[in-house]
C-alpha cells in the first residue's frame, strides 16, 4: 500500500447526488483495474471509494463520490475535498480486479456510483484486449442517475462487440429501455452464464443475490465472479 497525498484539480456535480473529482497524487502509484483507494480522514477512520480512472493514467486519479444527506459518511469526505481542494489516499485496495490474462467474455455489473468501478475495467479491458466480448450492465433509480451513458454509448459505437444495457428502476413514461433490476435484467438475456467472467459493484445485497442465484440458476462459476463485497459476506 502507498499514502499519497492528492491534489483535487476538478469538482464536478453530475447530477444532484454525484460528484465526479479529479485529482493529482504527489507521487508515482500503481493500482489494478477494480482496485478501490481509501480516503484518510484520520488515523483510524479511512473510506473506500473506486476508482473510475484507469492504471493507464499515470497522472490523474479520478473518483466519483455519492453523496447527500442520506449519505453522511460520503458526504463528509466530499466536504473535506471542498474545503481543503487536498486529500490524504491509501491506495491500492480490493481482490476484484480485472483478471487481464483471461479471454473469457466479460459481464460488467454495477449499481449506481459502482459504475466507476465497472467504468475502471471496461476501459481497460477494450485497451487491452479490443475484440473481447463485454456486456455492461448499469442500474439506477432514475436515467438521470446513469450519468456516463453518452461516454458508454459512444465505446459501444467503437467497439461492435461492446454491448451497453442501461436499467431503470423507475423509468419514466417515454422511457424505452430496460426496467426493473440489474440482476433481473442479466437473468433474461442469459440462459447459461458458465462461460462469463463476471464483475459486479453495488450493494451488498446485490453482490450476494447475484452470486447465489447466477451459480444456482444459471451455470455462472463463482471462481469467474468477482466482486470486493464477496470479501464480506
Amino acid at each position: 500500500m502507498t499514502t499519497l497525498s492528492c491534489k483535487v484539480t476538478s469538482i464536478e456535480a453530475i447530477t444532484d447526488t454525484v460528484y465526479r473529482v479529479r485529482m493529482i497524487p504527489e507521487a508515482e502509484f500503481s493500482f489494478r483495474a477494480g482496485q478501490y483507494l481509501m480516503v484518510v480522514m484520520d488515523e483510524r477512520d479511512k473510506r473506500p471509494f473506486s476508482i473510475a480512472s484507469t492504471p493507464m493514467e499515470k497522472d490523474i486519479v479520478e473518483l466519483h463520490i455519492g453523496a447527500s444527506d442520506l449519505n453522511l459518511y460520503a458526504m463528509a469526505v466530499m466536504e473535506r475535498i471542498q474545503q481543503h481542494r487536498q486529500i490524504t489516499v491509501d491506495i491500492p485496495h480490493g481482490e476484484a480486479w480485472l483478471r487481464e490474462e483471461c479471454e473469457r467474455p466479460l459481464i460488467l455489473i454495477a449499481g449506481g456510483t459502482g459504475f466507476s468501478y465497472a467504468r475502471s475495467i471496461l476501459l481497460t479491458a477494450l485497451s487491452e484486449q479490443p475484440d473481447r466480448e463485454i456486456a455492461i450492465y448499469w442500474g439506477g433509480r432514475e436515467l438521470k442517475y446513469l450519468y456516463d451513458l453518452e461516454e458508454l454509448n459512444a465505446l459501444a459505437v467503437k467497439h461492435p462487440k461492446l454491448k451497453v444495457i442501461p436499467v431503470v428502476e423507475q423509468p419514466e413514461a417515454d422511457f424505452t429501455g430496460r426496467s426493473g433490476t440489474v440482476l433481473t435484467a442479466v437473468m433474461q438475456d442469459y440462459t447459461s452464464l458458465a462461460d462469463y467472467d463476471i464483475y459486479i459493484a453495488g450493494r451488498f445485497e446485490m453482490a450476494k443475490i447475484a452470486r447465489e442465484r447466477f451459480c444456482a440458476e444459471r451455470g455462472a462459476q463463482e471462481a469467474h465472479m468477482f466482486s470486493d463485497a464477496f470479501a464480506f459476506i
